[in-house]
């Protein structure tokens, strides 16, 4: 049991379904392990042990009788905390939500457990998604070291899953808050096309902006959770309706001829020393694989990261509209100012914005037309710490370098998948994303496979 924490998910459900360890066994020794280490991770706001341990025993009498629900059967997951979890709560990462207990599961929720996983509990956040977690909370320890940023919002998600405490995890990403745990952590994450996933029983943040998605330590792991959760749901009429292929089928055909688009002044010339080395080996093991590297100019994602601030701040005014300004006091500072900018945006200069931002997702479109993924750094900096990101509302360059590589596909609703690239020489991960048109998740996770079956990133965990 010892050894079985940093298992892949595909790895520890085949174990479990083939009954060489039970799912119980397997959750009372994550349940165990929780216990020992989130003491000082804080990666989890409210562990569901009953439940957790009642699901996994219904798994295993479920596999004993030879009924296999797929890959995700009796695997232990968890959940960022803005996901309605009945009988759980889920407060958002707010204050003013302490106590909530929703009446009803989130479709993803019904969606995994008709999948037959097993949800340990829900997972530490930043103040309703956004920047800066609350006052009152204890900030998500990065198990790699102590001072580095762990990535927001996602924090406890990308925490708890790089530290073994769990198999995978969602996350949400409204600017980048799936792809900066996943770079911060050394893990894969997917942030689905928009519309992908359902948002019905999630809290919102900035509702056009957020995607729902899988964190994990594996393209594979991330590709089966997405395929649990993908899919029109009628409880969000925004959900589509576009079929879902089957990821895990069709992920192992290889880049051979696939045009990986590079703009080499955005993306290399731009971001710091050891980034771009990192992705200088990326270009050059997809290139020995038989991918086309193709030049490509991508537009100005300085421009839409500001623009994303105005945006988001509207959207999310709107989503808190009945508590805020009303109790300000409950509010830390981040959010409270993100919803002050919202307030202050006429509409005049939001409908100009929407028009900046409907180029943009076309400019971004275009391109796929020449390419078949694009490839992009996560952030400009590694091994943030801290530290730096304090000055991240005060610092501009801090600022753009943080959210140019990022806020644009949210913007754009283009799927992304943050993959773990490699070590600065103080031991903090390096990662990049693989940006696909929309709705080809499935060629974006064939490229992330062929990286993972070249590379061993994504097996380095932290030494506990």
């Amino acid at each position: 049991m010892e050894n079985l924490h940093y298992k892949s998910l595909l790895e520890i459900g085949l174990i479990i379904q083939s009954r060489e360890v039970s799912s119980v066994e397997v959750t009372q020794s994550l349940l165990n392990r929780i216990a020992h280490l989130d003491q000082t991770l804080h990666s989890f706001f409210h562990v569901m042990e009953e439940s957790a341990l009642q699901d996994a025993k219904k798994a295993d009498e479920e596999i004993a009788q030879g009924i296999i629900r797929g890959p995700l059967h009796g695997v232990p997951i968890a959940l960022k905390d803005l996901i309605w979890t009945k009988n759980a709560p889920t407060t958002h990462g707010m204050a003013i939500h302490q106590g909530r207990i929703p009446a009803e599961d989130s479709t993803i929720v019904e969606r995994f457990k008709q999948a037959g996983a097993v949800i340990l509990g829900k997972l530490a956040q930043t103040e309703s998604a956004f920047a800066d977690h609350h006052p009152d909370v204890t900030l998500p320890t990065n198990p790699w070291r102590q001072d580095l940023w762990t990535g927001v919002s996602s924090s406890g998600s990308g925490v708890a899953t790089a530290s073994g405490l769990c198999y995978g995890a969602i996350g949400t990403d409204t600017g980048g808050s799936i792809r900066f745990p996943c770079n911060a952590n050394g893990l894969t994450g997917i942030k689905p096309t928009w519309g992908r996933v359902t948002r019905h029983g999630a809290c919102e943040l900035a509702a056009s902006l957020d995607h729902i998605g899988p964190m994990a330590r594996s393209v594979g792991d991330a590709a089966a959770m997405l395929q649990a959760i993908a899919g029109r749901d009628d409880k969000d009429p925004t959900s589509s309706s576009v079929p879902v292929p089957d990821y895990l089928a069709l992920m192992t055909r290889g880049v051979t001829k696939m045009r990986i688009g590079v703009d080499k002044s955005w993306a290399l010339e731009r971001v710091d020393a050891e980034t771009r080395d990192a992705l200088q080996t990326v270009i050059a093991t997809f290139s020995s694989q038989g991918a086309e590297i193709v030049d490509i100019s991508m537009p100005d994602t300085d421009q839409a990261a500001e623009d994303w601030s105005a945006l988001c701040a509207v959207e999310t005014a709107l989503a808190h509209e009945h508590t805020y300004p009303s109790q300000k006091d409950r509010y830390g500072p981040g959010l409270a100012g993100l919803l002050d900018l919202g307030l202050s945006v006429s509409a005049l200069d939001y409908q100009r914005l929407w028009l900046k931002r409907a180029a943009l997702r076309g400019n971004i479109s275009a391109l796929f037309t020449h390419v078949d993924l694009i490839l992009s750094p996560a952030t400009a900096y590694a091994g943030l710490t801290w530290e730096t990101m304090s000055r991240f509302g005060t610092d501009n360059a801090l600022f753009s370098g943080v959210l140019r590589y990022t806020s644009a596909f949210d913007l754009s609703g283009h799927p992304t998948l943050t993959l773990p690239g490699g070590m600065t020489t103080s031991g903090a991960p390096i990662g990049f994303q693989l940006v696909a048109a929309h709705f080809d998740e499935a060629r974006m996770i064939q490229g992330g496979w062929a990286w993972q079956q070249a590379t061993d990133w994504h097996k380095q965990h932290p030494d506990f």
